[in-house]
């Protein structure tokens, strides 16, 4: 199995289903067994017939899944509408040209999906700290060859620093920010604030933004709101909730109270747009 953060990965293709793997994935597309609770069972035995990452296409760019050890990459390898609702109200949201920003980008599964909307003169902001996650999204990037994308490896955070990072389980796409006492298996990335991103990136105006970095979203959000200008605010933000109860603030609140809207809600996810 090729290292999922090796320098010199064999060309996209090199990992292609073979006929077992192939019909058992679109057992998984055609039926009920996409859905989460059969997915770790799915990969187990996709990887009877050979061990190691799959090269399949997702939403129009190519990925490399590391399905073993990573819900992300499971529910986008069995599952044809993972994230689908999500992706539809972003795409309403951004055309031909715009900008993207994905906050805990993970393997690109939001970021390389809208890349196709925002077209060769748009923009994707890609944000992703994990430094083995981060070469997942750079080769998916490349073999997508998506050149509008902008790859941002450090996490977002309140101010510009270091901040230490973890992963609970084998699960890679649940890392999160220490914010207590950190384990033996913690380490330091850099910290940029969302503002300076931006506007490293070249970025003057957001169309859409997605955030997901497992109960530190608060953190990021608030002094954003706070300190930049409106012209940076993005139109509509997809948030996830699921770690609401790690947040030291309310950002939604915040959000609202800055003239943010509800459109929507999915298990995992908020979705806004600014009024």
């Amino acid at each position: 199995m090729i290292p999922s953060n090796d320098l010199s990965p064999a060309p996209f293709g090199a990992f292609a289903p073979n006929p077992a793997q192939a019909a058992i994935i679109r057992l998984a597309h055609a039926t009920g067994l996409k859905r989460g609770a059969f997915r770790p069972w799915l990969s187990r035995l996709v990887n009877l017939f050979g061990a190691g990452p799959l090269d399949v296409p997702y939403q129009g760019a190519s990925f490399r899944f590391y399905h073993q050890a990573s819900a992300t990459e499971r529910g986008a390898l069995f599952n044809p509408d993972y994230n689908l609702e999500e992706l539809q109200f972003l795409r309403r949201h951004v055309a031909a040209g715009g900008t993207f920003v994905d906050l805990g980008a993970n393997v690109g599964t939001y970021a390389l999906a809208l890349a196709r909307d925002v077209g060769p003169t748009g923009k994707v902001i890609a944000i992703e700290p994990h430094p083995v996650t981060h070469a997942r999204l750079a080769f998916n990037t490349a073999a997508s060859g998506y050149t509008q994308v902008r790859l941002v490896a450090a996490a977002a955070g309140p101010t510009d620093g270091e901040l230490m990072i973890e992963t609970d389980g084998d699960n890679l796409g649940a890392s999160h920010i220490v914010t207590g006492t950190p384990t033996g298996k913690a380490f330091k990335v850099p910290s940029l604030r969302l503002q300076r991103i931006l506007e490293e990136a070249g970025a003057r105006q957001v169309d859409a933004l997605k955030i997901d970095v497992e109960g530190f979203e608060d953190r990021v959000l608030i002094g954003f709101f706070r300190d930049a200008p409106e012209a940076l605010w993005p139109r509509a933000v997809v948030i996830e909730h699921l770690s609401k109860d790690e947040w030291t603030d309310d950002c939604i609140a915040d959000m609202h109270m800055r003239g943010y809207v509800d459109q929507g809600r999915t298990r995992s996810n908020t979705l806004l747009v600014r009024g």
